[in-house]
């Protein structure tokens, strides 16, 4: 999925991947850090904690806007979209909620550029450096991932329902929620 965010003139990328074998995220890290173009900042997460792409998009619109009003916790485009899509005020607690790790197995990527080109370039690089199967599909909510994203930001049954009324589906409910919780965030800072 590649977007342009007008208001901020930045294009978004964000692209799973299956089958992923992590050794060290230390290597991928300085790999993708060595290789990537100058002007993207790309971010990973362990897709089994995502709730669909539109909770990283989200993330990184309000990690964009906190940068816009100075009113980012972190030095990095990159880390801030992390935390918003933990819904965290702390690195350490965000990376381990939604972060990746050796155990990672599909792993969702968040790339933000100034221009398309430079963020489908990143995406090529990464995809050589994880060396895994591309595959958008793992960013859909399956049942055991709903119950994982419930429990990571504490959502509980009667919310889903109070929401799912509203709105139809209990799934866009959970997606729903989720994007609000991220963008409570802002509100506590």
């Amino acid at each position: 999925m590649l977007r342009y965010i007008e208001e901020f003139r930045r294009h978004v990328a964000i692209a799973g991947f299956r089958d992923v074998e992590i050794r060290s995220i230390e290597e991928i890290f300085r790999a993708v850090h060595r290789e990537k173009p100058l002007n993207v900042d790309i971010q990973f997460f362990d897709a089994a904690s995502v709730a669909t792409w539109q909770h990283l998009y989200f993330a990184a619109l309000n990690a964009l806007t906190a940068f816009e009003n100075k009113k980012n916790i972190s030095n990095s485009l990159a880390m801030e979209t992390l935390l918003y899509a933990s819904a965290q005020h702390q690195i350490k607690n965000a990376v381990k909620l939604l972060g990746i790790s050796p155990n990672s197995r599909q792993i969702a990527i968040l790339i933000i550029g100034e221009d398309g080109e430079s963020v489908n370039s990143a995406l090529k690089t990464v995809s050589k450096l994880v060396a895994a199967e591309s595959d958008d599909s793992v960013l859909n909510l399956t049942d055991s991932r709903a119950k994982t994203v419930k429990e990571i930001f504490g959502i509980s049954a009667t919310e889903i329902k109070t929401v799912a009324k509203r709105i139809g589906l209990e799934e866009e409910a959970l997606v729903n929620l989720v994007i609000e919780r991220v963008a409570l965030l802002a509100t506590q800072r």
